[in-house]
């Protein structure tokens, strides 16, 4: 599978927006949007009215990269979602918000999605007692996501073990930091995710 490979900087500053895929460094002075507000490459700096169809494709292109997901994949989720009671935009937001690898970054099992992607693939995670290795495994309420045993003691996983409640998670998540797991104890809502995004862009994107 495709996969990026150059500075993922370059995607906020591309996007006008931080988008969070380099953990601590994402609020620090050292961010590349802090030090750099203009898109990437040498016409970055010019100015040009965008059209509709640019608007809506950014605002596309932001979620996804925010999320690291492939174009087919994530035309996918929209498919998925449009084919769900509610709406559709909401839906395909709780969707990418059920995926593991975000869960585990949710919980802070790793500093960015990147990392608790890597985390996942790498088979340091289990569901319900059993490795997992797909980071788009879709969870359901009730699930419990814990770190291996064999895993602990890496230093992230320590870290979060000593600072216990001072890390904080979303209401439809539940943290037990002691045991290093966590459950999903409701469905995302709409409100929960704080990522700053227009989804009926994405929707009006996708039906034209």
């Amino acid at each position: 599978m495709a996969r990026y490979t150059d500075s993922v900087c370059r995607q906020c500053r591309r996007e006008g927006a931080k988008l969070f895929l380099k953990g601590d460094r994402c609020y620090s002075e050292k961010c590349a949007m802090t030090l750099r507000h203009t898109p990437p490459g040498m016409h970055g700096q010019g100015r040009r009215k965008q059209s509709e169809y640019g608007i809506q494709l950014r605002e596309k292109q932001k979620v996804r990269r925010a999320y690291g997901i492939m174009e087919g994949q994530f035309h996918q989720y929209y498919v998925t979602a449009s084919n769900m009671k509610g709406v559709t935009g909401e839906n395909m937001l709780q969707l990418l918000e059920r995926r593991l690898d975000n869960v585990c970054y949710r919980l802070n099992f790793g500093e960015s999605r990147p990392m608790a992607r890597q985390m996942v693939t790498h088979g340091h995670i289990l569901v319900n007692g059993k490795k997992v290795d797909i980071a788009s495994y879709e969870l359901k309420v009730g699930d419990v996501i814990s770190v291996k045993e064999k895993s602990r003691q890496i230093p992230l996983f320590a870290t979060l073990r000593e600072q216990g409640a001072k890390r904080t998670v979303p209401e439809w998540l539940e943290l037990d930091a002691e045991n290093l797991s966590g459950k999903v104890v409701a469905l995302p809502k709409r409100e929960d995710i704080d990522l700053t995004i227009e989804e009926h862009l994405i929707v009006e994107f996708y039906s034209r």
